[in-house]
């Protein structure tokens, strides 16, 4: 547990950004909220943010954004910034599975400018933006572009939307028997998807989307869209759903960093040495632009559900890579719904499976820590410069150290199974930090040794710029 030394300082700087935000929020429930112009050189509001996956479907017995909304508070007290909801959007019924319990796969759109029944009206939604705003709290929704369920308006009123098959039917990508893909070859359709994006950002007034499946609509298009909606809101937050370089030249800020979560688990079970892990990284580091910031996560939906969860993934590691997420170069950490219990359960896909909360958040204190130090510490943000750090046993040992505004932060993580000793042989780690899981300060240098135990980890926050 994280000391109360800590806390107070580092807290009410955020609580005081949060009552700035307050003060801006505008009283017409269908504008926009207030944003910074994008064409004003200085960071990006997101640089030093947390991504908070909301599945509004699972996340309560009603399932409704109103029930939802009585979980504010308490996400913003762990330090959650930027809400991302999976889509809310109504959801096909034509090509369901057949059974009585079957609600549909979230990302089957039946209709890309209503609000799904099931999560309560539209102006419920309208009015829950204009709540979390206030709250300090950005809102993001899934946006799935790529595809339609069978039922949606358009198959019939524009079959010429839709990719056809060499006999001229409609089809679904891959094996998704419940939806039709789009064919963006179509000028109708472009003008038409994003007319509907432009519906949720104006009349909504939502913080940006994360696009499902990105790389599978062509990069033109996403260049021509986010033009578009960057004129009406230059600082929307934009996610997409792909760890491909290019889409970031068509205007995305964020994508995802699937290699470094396959990485975890490989290091986790031995397939990869240490080694090998960090090279992953690095590669990363060079592939994708400076600018752009990467979606670093231990779970999601679709992780969560047919891949396992975090604990059954990573075992007793989770904790060290959760840390690994939320403070290395380019991230912008996730955190999904239940992470803070922690939730060890797979979450059902298609049918209703509530999480089973128990009141206690037991990790909520352990991301309420890294969030302060990101919210507090630029060094932290994506755009901070990285450094790693060598040690004395670097085939367990894996630091590195972040740098921006003259402020720094030194991770140091033993990836390994037994417990280890060693020096971080690099003097960038002088300094009386503050080691922020025990809330002291701790006089430290390259000749200091380090005792962690497995899959141990220490985060220090260096208030100033010690040398």
């Amino acid at each position: 547990m994280p000391s109360s030394k800590y806390f107070p300082i580092a807290l009410a700087a955020v609580m005081f950004c949060t009552s700035c935000n307050e003060a801006k929020k505008t009283n017409d429930e269908t504008s926009p909220a207030p944003v910074q112009d994008s064409t004003v050189k200085g960071p990006k509001w997101w640089a030093g943010s947390n991504v908070y996956e909301v599945n509004l479907r699972q996340y309560s017995k009603a399932g409704t954004i109103n029930e939802f909304a009585k979980s504010l508070p308490r996400l913003r007290d762990m330090g959650v910034e930027i809400l991302w909801f999976m889509p809310i959007t109504p959801i096909g019924i034509e090509g369901r599975k057949q059974s009585e319990k079957e609600l549909g796969s979230y990302y089957a759109v039946r209709n890309y400018t209503a609000f799904n029944e099931d999560y309560g009206t539209i102006d419920d939604w309208k009015a829950f933006v204009k709540q979390a705003q206030g709250m300090g709290f950005k809102v993001i929704t899934d946006w799935v572009a790529n595809h339609s369920a069978p039922d949606n308006p358009w198959v019939k009123s524009h079959p010429e939307f839709y990719a056809k098959d060499s006999t001229g039917k409609m089809y679904g990508p891959f094996d998704w028997t419940d939806v039709r893909k789009l064919d963006y070859t179509n000028r109708g359709l472009r003008d038409s998807m994003i007319a509907a994006m432009k519906f949720w950002l104006t009349q909504t007034g939502i913080d940006g989307f994360r696009c499902d499946v990105a790389a599978e609509v062509p990069n033109d298009f996403w260049k021509e869209c986010i033009t578009q909606l960057k004129s009406i809101r230059p600082d929307i937050f934009m996610l997409a759903e792909t760890d491909k370089p290019e889409l970031h030249t068509a205007g995305f800020d964020v994508s995802y960093g699937w290699q470094a979560m396959h990485a975890m688990k490989d290091l986790y079970t031995g397939k990869y040495t240490l080694a090998q892990f960090d090279s992953v990284q690095t590669q990363g580091l060079k592939d994708f632009p400076a600018n752009a910031g990467r979606l670093f996560f231990t779970t999601n939906h679709d992780e969560n559900s047919w891949n396992g969860t975090e604990y059954e993934k990573f075992g007793n590691a989770a904790k060290a890579f959760a840390v690994f997420t939320q403070t290395y170069a380019q991230s912008i950490p996730l955190i999904y719904s239940g992470q803070e219990l922690p939730n060890k359960k797979r979450l059902k896909f298609f049918v209703k499976d509530t999480i089973g909360w128990t009141g206690k958040y037991e990790m909520a204190s352990f991301y309420k820590t890294l969030s302060i130090l990101r919210k507090t510490n630029p060094a932290l943000n994506y755009d901070a410069t990285y450094k790693k750090l060598s040690s004395t046993n670097d085939k367990a040992v894996y630091a590195y150290v972040r740098e921006k505004d003259g402020r720094k932060a030194v991770v140091i993580m033993n990836l390994s199974k037994q417990a280890q000793k060693f020096k971080i042989t690099d003097t960038l780690i002088n300094g009386e930090p503050m080691n922020i899981f025990i809330g002291v300060t701790e006089k430290i240098s390259d000749q200091h040794e380090f005792s962690i135990e497995p899959w141990g980890y220490i985060v220090y926050d260096y208030m100033f710029h010690d040398s």
